[in-house]
């Protein structure tokens, strides 16, 4: 019997861990996509879980549990569907788009949550699928926003390796995961603990609860590291003077 070696967690300002957290991201946005074939095959086959482990391993010290896959891929194809889709009575228990949850939109309407999330996207030169290319591509959907993450955790390891400056891409990652992608995952991932779905496949459901968790701790760090996020879209306080008060549409970034 082999005994795996401890890891060694790369250091908290280093490149590596900042390609382990842009693993985690991506990894996470290929899982919540669509109930897809290639999915299944990898847990199945052991190869999700292992390259999800190792980075998780390296960025907490920790090693990720094997919560194991669904007996077929029909039973993980309905379970999904159920949980993220449709559900019962055409109504899915946790829906994947952030703009069918009050906890993201935040006194917000649709559309301008929408036009916010686009104005992220487009700021780092990217865009979300258009012209029916399917719906897990709406630029609210729980896997586009993952996807932002792992090119915000991209740009971040790029910039360390070129000796620049990473702060832009770090607060970048803060307001995200502070205004949207936070709450989005709690919100998902607390449904699921209140109203559990039986056919979910269990690396699935490992995966949102992990997320979520992760994602809290990784607002704590981001803020230690830039600063305090500020919410452009919060109620400005009566007594705060002009000079004061943020403007939402002020460039936190570089």
């Amino acid at each position: 019997m082999s005994v795996r070696a401890p890891t060694r967690l790369p250091m908290g300002n280093s490149p590596d861990r900042a390609d382990a957290k842009e693993t985690l991201w991506r990894l996470s946005a290929f899982a919540f996509a669509h109930p897809a074939q290639e999915f299944f095959e990898a847990v199945t086959s052991g190869q999700f879980h292992e390259a999800f482990d190792t980075a998780w391993s390296q960025v907490t010290g920790r090693t990720w549990p094997n919560a194991g896959v669904s007996p077929s891929f029909e039973r993980y194809e309905s379970g999904f569907i159920t949980a993220f889709l449709h559900g019962r009575k055409g109504k899915p228990i946790a829906s994947f788009l952030a703009g069918d949850h009050e906890a993201t939109l935040a006194g917000l309407t649709k559309p301008v949550l929408m036009l916010n999330l686009v104005a992220f996207y487009k700021h780092f030169g990217l865009k979300a699928a258009t012209e029916d290319e399917g719906r897990q591509d709406e630029p609210d959907h729980l896997a586009s926003m993952l996807e932002f993450m792992s090119v915000l955790c991209h740009l971040e390891a790029r910039a360390l390796r070129s000796d620049r400056d990473a702060s832009p891409y770090r607060r970048a990652q803060r307001d995200f995961l502070c205004r949207y992608l936070e709450p989005m995952l709690e919100t998902v991932a607390g449904k699921l603990r209140q109203t559990p779905v039986p056919d979910l496949d269990p690396t699935t459901y490992q995966l949102l609860q992990d997320m979520a968790a992760w994602s809290a701790g990784q607002v704590d760090e981001l803020e230690a590291r830039v600063g305090p996020f500020r919410d452009p879209d919060s109620p400005k306080q009566a007594h705060a003077t002009p000079q004061a008060s943020e403007p939402a549409t002020q460039n936190l970034w570089g």
